[in-house]
């Protein structure tokens, strides 16, 4: 995406007032019983720019959910009218969810999130790996092939991805029953290259899993060519199919996404990056016939048996009309997104100074989300944390929120990217969304000036 000076856009605004979530370094100590009306009091004068790690409802998502609350109640196997209603909002659901990723609506698997959909994936690779070697080789036990030597399935990722990818495949490596290789991004691009995919491939290579964009520098990687240069690749007899998966959760709304053009088998959907519920979905291109899929769970047929439980109505309800909204208004909030993030990108360096400022989602040749702005502001003592603890408006991240217990280490995810530790440790992870405007965005850099400059008078 073309990063250019802003234009005049229209944005998609919003009437009703964003709902946040408050982190540690908001000086809020939150007790189970709450009233939550005086809390929303003490934050409405604050600028939420977290919306990488949740964003709040759209008022029409609430409305479907409610409305499913109310109208929807029934159990959807069941063949009474409540039931019959909830089934047919299902339906209507899962085929919004489809056009919004570019799919049948038999390739949607709704599941509570997406840490279900990702560990999925890793788990079906595995599965699958076992039984094409049992199938093609009549292994007698698993890890015995080929002429009684000790072959293991081996999995591709990146050391970037998201805690639900790379922690089940560490857990796999560990236990001895996976080897994975995890590639280093380019500290030029932050990307992961393709070419480095194809070299890593092996004879029992199985899976490689990809993000489609960084939640932390909003980097977007080149799943397409990875997708196309793996394909290409010229497998031995006995090898198994290689699977290529994408965890989307940071790119649906703010890019457009679609199954068929990146070539992937599966794509994990995460509902409340999108202004949906905390529910998601798993794309699987012919789940169970051209793409394998094995469950994790057993119950019920629910979800053809690969995800079974009753159906959580209203969720879904919910997330079937964000994904129909991001269908029909993805050019406008796009356009409004990248718009209000150059604005920021600009004011900071008016503000602070090229020499103050490094911005670490920055990477030449590298496309990126148009609202992610990582951001260091650079002197003695501006730690990230810091520098949001001190300020009085806004409500923001030093990196992923699963990682907020580690607010004091610089991020991973930046170091592995090549940030200098002196500069990662700095980081603040601004991630703008549909309701935020340029007034916002001045109210926020003000905020950060007074923060910094009260944190240099401390020093």
């Amino acid at each position: 995406m073309s990063e250019t000076a802003p234009t005049t856009a229209t944005p998609v605004m919003l009437d009703h007032e964003p709902h946040t979530n408050i982190p540690h370094h908001a000086g809020v100590d939150l007790d189970p019983h709450t009233n939550l009306e005086p809390l929303a009091d003490l934050i409405r004068d604050r600028v939420y720019m977290d919306y990488n790690a949740t964003t709040p409802l759209e008022p029409e998502v609430i409305s479907a959910v409610t409305d499913a609350l109310r109208f929807a109640w029934g159990n959807p196997s069941s063949t009474y009218l409540p039931g019959l209603k909830a089934k047919d909002i299902i339906n209507q659901s899962r085929d919004s969810i489809a056009r919004m990723v570019g799919g049948k609506a038999e390739d949607i698997i709704i599941t509570s999130g997406g840490t279900e959909a990702n560990n999925m994936v890793v788990h079906s690779a595995v599965e699958h790996f076992w039984k094409s070697c049992v199938a093609e080789k009549g292994a007698r036990e698993r890890g015995h092939l080929l002429n009684g030597s000790r072959v293991l399935p081996h999995i591709i990722t990146s050391n970037v991805e998201h805690d639900s990818v790379k922690i089940p495949v560490e857990n796999l490596l560990k236990t001895g029953r996976a080897d994975v290789t995890f590639l280093p991004v380019s500290m030029v691009t932050g990307r992961v290259e393709a070419e480095d995919v194809v070299s890593a491939m092996r004879p029992t290579t199985c899976l490689v899993s990809v993000m489609l964009a960084n939640n932390e520098t909003g980097v977007i990687m080149p799943v397409r060519e990875i997708c196309e240069r793996v394909r290409a690749v010229k497998r031995p007899a006995f090898s198994p199919r290689v699977l290529l998966h994408t965890d989307a959760a940071q790119a649906f709304g703010k890019i457009h996404v679609d199954a068929q053009d990146l070539g992937v088998d599966y794509i994990t959907i995460v509902g409340h990056k999108f202004y949906a519920p905390r529910i998601g979905a798993l794309f699987v291109n012919g789940p169970g016939t051209s793409t394998p899929i094995h469950p994790l769970l057993y119950g019920g047929g629910q979800e053809r048996s690969f995800r079974p439980g009753t159906e959580n109505t209203p969720m879904i309800a919910g997330l079937g009309k964000a994904a129909e909204l991001v269908t029909t208004n993805l050019a406008a909030y796009e356009s409004h997104l990248l718009d209000i993030r150059l604005y920021l990108e600009q004011r900071l360096l008016a503000v602070f100074g090229e020499e103050k400022v490094r911005f670490n989602s920055h990477f030449p040749g590298s496309d990126t989300l148009p609202n992610t702005c990582n951001v260091s502001i650079l002197g003695q003592g501006l730690q990230g944390y810091q520098v949001l603890s001190t300020c009085r408006r806004l409500l923001a991240s030093v990196g992923a929120a699963c990682h907020s217990d580690r607010g004091d280490q610089p991020s991973h995810v930046l170091l592995n990217c090549g940030v200098p530790y002196h500069v990662a440790a700095n980081a603040l992870r601004i991630s703008v969304g549909r309701q935020t405007s340029r007034q916002d965005v001045d109210v926020v850099v003000a905020d950060l000036r007074d923060a910094v400059e009260h944190l240099e008078q401390m020093n």
